[in-house]
């Protein structure tokens, strides 16, 4: 996915680009203070252990006491329960926490995904962007669910434990402190290279994701020119690529913990020889050794969970940037300040005037040029020409999933750049050449086109779709599940379960990419009867593969290469245009031309 490195300006500091995840934390503050408080009270517990480990010590075993001994334990058993209550409550607090802020900055993605232009798709691919959606939030979940919540306790521990270290004997603890900023140079050193290469292991899992939906996604084809053992090769390449960078971030960070722990706990050694020293010399009690260990030891830990924490936040860095990369792209389309209103009364439902447009991955390429074309309402208009005449290009405009690089598209004598995008569509319905299906069941995918519809209406739909015969031949009528991109069904039944979402929406005007082109004869004369009654009395633009479904539209338009030719009845084409005419000529007998006329 194309990353801009002059973007990388911002995110100087190694955790900055974790900084945007507080807003999503805002609105639990609540949580977060509870959670803190928790923290700050398991942190208070568990430095005064190492006071009660000195009283037993000291007064307990050293000056042979039951009762102080007895006393000393007790003390210690309030302690340690009052610990585990607190450390429940952090826990809880802060898992509920990571779960809440990941589904919210999930759902945030998906809501612009989903309101971004379409163009935004053909540039980036959807593995990739998957894999942000769920990979990257599934590892922000346990960073603000746990690692967060450690580094904090690790923190407080480590400043505490120092604090208490210097009560206990600041001789030894001035030890202990200059072989601080030994054990921080390496969590820095390999910290960023930890961050550099989890944002590309994520970038490498994304390109597996990518790669292995495509190939399940075209099983058949794969299948079909038996190419298995490619795809078995190249896929085994792409998951070594990616190890390849896991391994390398790995090593990294086990490089970076084994340092921490070899210099931390090489200067426990060193203090416990200076310390028992101390005690053997009489400076000092056994208690005081015992407690100045046990800080020691404590803030040895927390600079080991810090350091490992802090290579875990590195990781979370590189997915956080490539999230909010995400919510930071703003849509080409968008609706205007103010939005117009259409004239209801208006004759011309649709006029293109002087448009020119060439789609974003291919600016050097006009896709149309000097398109001007007025339809009036309950008008069969039909688009024919070539492959790649524009056809396809002219639907799209107009539904404003691009907008023109010259020239107006209006709505009822309204410009559709002043028309929320939304209110624009909901006025049309579309029938694609190849229709969409989701996995689920048959009510999902006809009430897709009316979300509020009754069951009466979604099976009123179905039968003027001719659709409710072979739905209720379904295992489960329309409680069946369909399958991925509805596999159980046939061609033409997912036509005529497309046909009926596009009579349940009832639109004021309908784009069909002609939808019979690739049915067999039964199917098609089952499409082309609900087609004929979906049509009437609205406004309708065919995409016409073969002119014999057409030829008795009220204006048929003759596209090439992005320009209109020519324009007219089937009976005027066939004057006017040698084009049109080894058209008909390639679909039609002489004899099936001139009954057309």
């Amino acid at each position: 996915m194309p990353h801009d490195k002059s973007d990388n300006t911002q995110y100087t500091k190694a955790l900055d680009p974790l900084l945007p995840i507080l807003r999503f934390v805002k609105p639990y503050k609540t949580m977060v203070i509870a959670a803190l408080l928790a923290l700050l009270v398991t942190a208070v517990i568990t430095l005064s252990i190492g006071q009660g480990v000195k009283m037993i010590i000291d007064n307990g075993f050293m000056a042979g006491s039951e009762e102080q001994l007895s006393h000393a334990i007790g003390v210690m058993v309030v302690m340690i329960s009052i610990l585990a209550v607190g450390t429940f409550i952090r826990f809880y607090l802060m898992s509920w926490l990571g779960e809440r802020v990941c589904a919210d900055i999930r759902k945030a993605v998906f809501d612009r995904l989903l309101g971004l232009h379409p163009s935004y798709f053909e540039e980036n691919r959807s593995g990739e962007i998957m894999s942000r959606l769920t990979t990257d939030t599934t590892l922000l979940q346990s960073i603000i669910g746990s690692s967060f919540s450690m580094a904090l306790r690790s923190v407080l521990m480590f400043v505490g434990g120092l604090l208490m270290l210097v009560l206990t004997n600041l001789k030894l603890t001035l030890l202990v402190v200059g072989f601080v900023p030994v054990v921080l140079l390496p969590m820095l050193y390999y910290g960023r290279k930890v961050r550099r290469l989890a944002r590309k292991s994520q970038d490498s899992i994304a390109d597996v994701g990518t790669y292995a939906g495509e190939i399940i996604q075209n099983i058949k084809v794969v299948q079909s020119y038996t190419r298995e053992g490619e795809e078995k090769e190249a896929f085994g390449a792409e998951v070594e690529t990616a190890f390849a960078v896991a391994r390398q971030r790995v090593k990294q960070r086990a490089v970076l913990i084994a340092a921490v722990i070899f210099l931390v706990f090489g200067a426990i050694s060193i203090m416990l020889w200076v310390g028992g020293m101390d005690v053997l010399a009489g400076r000092i009690s056994e208690g005081e050794l015992a407690a100045f260990i046990f800080y020691a030891v404590m803030v040895a830990m927390s600079l080991a969970t810090i350091s490992e924490v802090y290579g875990e936040l590195q990781r979370a860095a590189g997915s956080a940037e490539r999230l909010f990369e995400l919510l930071a792209v703003e849509s080409a389309i968008k609706a205007p300040h103010k939005v117009a209103k259409l004239d209801e009364s208006a004759d011309t439902v649709i006029a293109f005037e002087q448009v020119h447009f060439s789609y974003p991955s291919r600016l050097n390429s006009a896709a149309l040029a000097d398109i001007s074309l007025d339809i009036k309402k309950g008008q069969v208009v039909a688009l024919v020409g070539p492959s790649g005449a524009g056809k396809t290009t002219l639907f799209e405009l107009l539904q404003r999933f691009y907008d023109p690089s010259l020239g107006e598209i209006r709505f009822k004598e309204t410009p559709i750049q002043q028309l929320e995008p939304q209110h624009l569509r909901q006025q049309m319905g579309m029938v694609q050449q190849q229709p969409t299906m989701f996995s689920s069941d048959v009510w999902h995918n006809i009430r897709y086109g009316r979300p509020d519809a009754t069951d009466e209406e979604v099976i009123l739909a179905a039968k003027r779709a001719h659709a409710h015969e072979f739905i209720l031949d379904l295992p489960e009528g329309y409680k069946s599940y369909l399958g991925e991109q509805g596999v159980r069904l046939s061609g033409g039944q997912k036509q005529r379960i497309a046909l009926a979402r596009a009579i349940l929406k009832d639109p004021e005007v309908l784009l069909l990419d002609e939808a019979t082109s690739a049915l067999d004869a039964e199917s098609e004369f089952h499409v082309q009867a609900a087609l004929n009654e979906l049509m009437e009395n609205r406004t309708t633009l065919i995409i016409a593969h073969r002119l014999s479904t057409v030829i008795h539209a009220d204006m048929i338009v003759l596209l090439d290469q992005g320009r209109i030719l020519a324009q007219g009845t089937h009976a005027q084409l066939l004057e006017q245009s040698e084009l049109y005419q080894r058209l008909c000529e390639l679909q039609f007998d002489t004899s099936d031309t001139e009954r057309g006329r």
